[in-house]
């Protein structure tokens, strides 16, 4: 099986390689199918795109009118726990986090993620299992790693279809999504008692 590193530089082609007008109709779907996890007075963390991932500009938008609160991960420096954030209605990043990814972060109330009910989570590759191929970084992984004794936030992985794989090498600490959502469509995932799919 190829190294993680590079699945991520194949996955991140795919994805890259998507046409202007196939990445505008791909978003477009897959926007209007996250709507449906709008909920008046629920909380939803979404992420600030970078690179080539997929946009959710429509969703924010939408999530506004139908009253449903927004965060985005806030990431503390030499932590890996995430933290969340107010969505800002307007105005600049209180700070870029230094290195590769270069994410912006967002002053405001911070929570932890057991006080989230849904979280929209990007991903470089997902396999039919439901295991998603990150950044690297970890924060994810650790940030749900942190909840087992909690009410664990919905996992919903979003992306394009060019993402997907049969299998991806999955470590022990690794988290299965709750759902996949693409421009094919929803696609959730389970265990059974024996851990099996």
């Amino acid at each position: 099986m190829p190294s993680k590193t590079d699945l991520r530089r194949h996955f991140r082609r795919q994805r890259q390689g998507l046409t202007p007008a196939a990445r505008q109709r791909a978003e477009k779907r897959i926007n209007n199918l996250l709507k449906g996890y709008l909920k008046r007075g629920k909380r939803l963390a979404i992420y600030w795109p970078i690179g080539s991932e997929l946009r959710l500009d429509s969703l924010a938008a939408a999530a506004r009118q139908r009253g449903t609160e927004l965060y985005l991960p806030y990431i503390e420096p030499r932590r890996q726990r995430l933290w969340f954030t107010p969505f800002p209605q307007q105005g600049r990043p209180e700070r870029r986090r230094q290195g590769k990814l270069n994410i912006p972060q967002f002053a405001g109330h911070k929570i932890r993620i057991h006080n989230l009910h849904s979280s929209i989570i990007p991903l470089v590759g997902i396999d039919r299992r439901g295991y998603r191929l990150g950044q690297g970084g970890g924060f994810y992984d650790v940030t749900f790693a942190a909840t087992r004794h909690r009410l664990c936030p919905h996992k919903i992985g979003v992306g394009f279809a060019c993402q997907e794989t049969d299998i991806l090498p999955a470590e022990e600490y690794d988290m299965q999504l709750d759902v996949w959502v693409c421009e094919n469509g929803i696609r959730r995932f389970g265990k059974t008692a024996d851990g099996q799919q």
